[in-house]
């Protein structure tokens, strides 16, 4: 059973991502889409386990969503996908005869400080960059810029223009992206074991989506590209199957903080949990202090 929610501009779906993708989306109707799947890696999505019988059937779940994604993107969308380094290339070589793929882009992160002692530990996700039509897609460069080292710190001189000219201070990003994951003490942390930073998305966004375009993120999670998207004046659509995690999205995006008599505010975090009890101590104790 399909569920859905909506406001003005930003629609949200509880349910499984390819009927969805096949009944309610309208062929050709998405500037963007940010596609974030299950890694076929073991990961426990709130009791669902992240791993098929086999690498082919995982591969033959994706494929189907895929093509799907395609049918669905305008003939000038863009088309931003990740997946596990062992099944990106699988990813890469699929897609190659039905899109353009314009980047492959690391998103390099730090350590969690526990890592692999007998072999080289993953410290990166790999994501793949594609447009529909290699010469009319939106790239909104100068929005995305970020410092340039050569320029900015270094100070050097280009000798080889004339007049010799100092480098530039900004420049547009390289394929090698290094934003933090999203950890536990951070704002934005939902209870979520593959929860993708605003940051990530803020630079997809910007770069691939104007404002009023309409961004669909078919296994939504948190609801980081539709919060993302609503943040930057996007439309947004987001699918997700489990219900817990969908609740997230309609207080994130939707701003609703009950449904059907549920709270939907996030349980408060240990240390914010301490910090309370300290502050009551704290308060009592002045208190008593005060009783002659």
């Amino acid at each position: 059973m399909i569920k859905e929610y909506k406001e003005e501009g930003h629609l949200i779906y509880n349910g499984d991502a390819i009927e969805i993708l096949t009944c309610k989306i309208a062929d050709k109707s998405i500037d963007l889409m940010f596609v974030d799947p299950p890694y076929n890696i073991g990961k426990n999505f709130n009791g669902r386990e992240d791993k098929w019988e086999t690498d082919e059937a995982y591969l033959e779940w994706c494929y189907q969503w895929i093509d799907l994604c395609l049918t669905k993107l305008k003939d000038n969308g863009s088309f931003y996908v990740m997946t596990s380094t062992q099944f990106i290339p699988y990813f890469d070589i699929y897609l190659r005869g039905k899109i353009n793929i314009l980047a492959r882009i690391v998103w390099s992160y730090d350590s969690s400080g526990v890592q692999a002692k007998i072999f080289f530990g993953s410290m990166y996700e790999p994501i793949l960059f594609c447009a529909k039509n290699s010469k009319n897609y939106t790239f909104n460069s100068d929005n995305i810029l970020v410092e340039a080292k050569t320029g900015a710190k270094r100070k050097l001189i280009d000798y080889r223009k004339n007049p010799p000219q100092p480098y530039n201070t900004m420049k547009v990003p390289g394929n090698v992206w290094c934003f933090p994951r999203v950890r536990y003490r951070m704002a934005e942390y939902e209870k979520h074991p593959t929860q993708k930073p605003i940051a990530l998305l803020e630079r997809i966004i910007k770069a691939s989506s104007n404002e009023g375009d309409i961004v669909l993120d078919p296994f939504s999670g948190t609801f980081t590209t539709s919060y993302v998207a609503k943040k930057l004046n996007r439309k947004s659509i987001g699918i997700e199957l489990d219900e817990d995690y969908t609740k997230i999205g309609i207080r994130r995006v939707l701003g609703k903080f009950e449904l059907n008599g549920e709270d939907l505010r996030p349980e408060p975090k240990s240390y914010e949990i301490r910090n309370i009890d300290q502050q009551i101590l704290i308060f009592e104790q002045t208190n008593e202090t005060r009783i002659y």
